[in-house]
């Protein structure tokens, strides 16, 4: 049996930033993923992830995002990779909205977060918003939050190249392994998988929506699966106005809906339209069941009910669509713990729909706390327990 200090079980988001900072320590570390990352199967793909430093699901977790952009920078420097670009965040919300972003109160607490944080911000009115930004068709009682420091990343390029990094360290990445299983005792973890059988100090599961499939039933109940649908829309007149230097990514909590509408600048010119999405929580699903193909009928809801209303010169011509998982918890928020009864197992998952622009900072607390017990960030308000007690 071949023996590590640490196995990674799943390297997408959370994954790929756990193994890149292990590497980097000198730690001997497996990484195993059951396809080849960066794929499309699971909720690390899509071309762009929204990233904001201000946040509103909990001021919590702006210390991650402030962290996280100070490594995607050093990241970038290191490998001459283009990850994060700042191209301006609005969050758009009103008294009379009926959809929620993934928390009550998500614009009033974005803006204390940005307040306690000293992130640069304006609150904008209505009519602020459309001389800035007068492709968004707000109603006169709505009002944005904008932070300058906003922006987008490159998920499929930021796994890449952490992996790319790890494996330069003399991390093993296994693709194409899967896992059937893991035991842990009070000494090491054995990791069984369709190739072999590995041994181990450490196990991080950051499986994503395979997770519920490696813990228990009574565990396994708190972790929710959901297909999401992204759309690149295409422009009836030029895309100029619509460039990121002229366009932000957002946020909108609308009025008569019950799901908020996001999306991105057109990040790649001309030809690559303007992605735009909802969030669905109707039906849950599976990594193995979902479907994953988007339907022409899905196509022409979303464009009438969610992008003709709301964004002026987005056409409906659909240039490609396609689907993603959300792995969400009750509460919307992380688990980020030991796995019950099992110290040296670490569950770091459920991303909950926002969970990427976190990612290399959790990934370096998980390597803190694996090499020295402890970390500089707080993640109590991630554990376990406040789904089992």
């Amino acid at each position: 049996m071949r023996r590590y200090e640490t196995v990674v079980l799943g390297l997408g988001a959370m994954g790929s930033a756990v193994i890149c900072q292990l590497a980097r320590r000198g730690t001997r570390v497996l990484g195993i993923d059951q396809f080849s990352p960066p794929h499309a199967f699971g909720s690390t793909h899509g071309d762009t992830r929204i990233t904001r430093l201000a946040i509103g699901e909990g001021e919590q977790y702006t210390p991650l995002a402030l962290r996280s952009h100070q490594l995607w920078r050093e990241l970038e420097k290191e490998t001459g990779t283009s990850l994060l670009t700042l191209c301006g965040g609005l969050v758009i919300s009103s008294s009379a909205k009926t959809s929620h972003v993934h928390a009550e109160n998500f614009f009033a607490n974005t803006l204390a977060a940005a307040r306690k944080y000293a992130i640069a911000h304006d609150v904008l009115g209505a009519a602020d918003i459309r001389e800035r930004f007068p492709g968004f068709n707000v109603a006169d009682d709505e009002q944005g939050y904008f932070e300058r420091d906003a922006g987008f990343v490159r998920p499929e390029a930021c796994v890449r190249t952490q992996l790319t990094v790890a494996a330069q360290h003399g991390a093993e990445i296994h693709r194409g392994e899967r896992v059937s299983g893991f035991e842990a005792s009070d000494h090491a973890v054995t990791v069984r998988t369709d190739h072999e059988t590995y041994g181990a100090d450490r196990l991080v599961v950051t499986a994503g929506p395979w997770l519920p499939g490696f813990v228990e039933g009574s565990l396994a109940r708190h972790f929710a699966i959901y297909r999401q649908t992204m759309f690149w829309f295409d422009f009836d007149g030029p895309v100029s106005a619509y460039l990121p230097e002229r366009w932000p990514v957002f946020i909108w909590e609308l009025q008569g809906k019950s799901q908020g509408l996001y999306g991105f600048p057109a990040v790649d010119g001309p030809r690559g339209g303007m992605k735009i999405a909802t969030e669905q929580f109707a039906a849950a699903t599976s990594g193995e069941a979902v479907q994953q193909e988007v339907s022409d009928h899905e196509k022409q809801a979303m464009y009438d009910d969610y992008v003709r209303p709301y964004i002026a010169g987005a056409s409906n011509r659909c240039l490609r669509a396609m689907t993603c998982l959300y792995t969400v918890t009750p509460d919307f928020g992380f688990v980020i713990d030991s796995y019950p009864g099992a110290e040296r197992v670490v569950i770091v998952s459920a991303c909950s729909g926002h969970g990427f622009k976190h990612s290399p900072a959790i990934g370096e607390a998980i390597a803190d706390l694996l090499q020295h017990g402890s970390t500089a960030l707080d993640l109590g308000a991630f554990s376990l327990q406040r789904f089992l007690s």
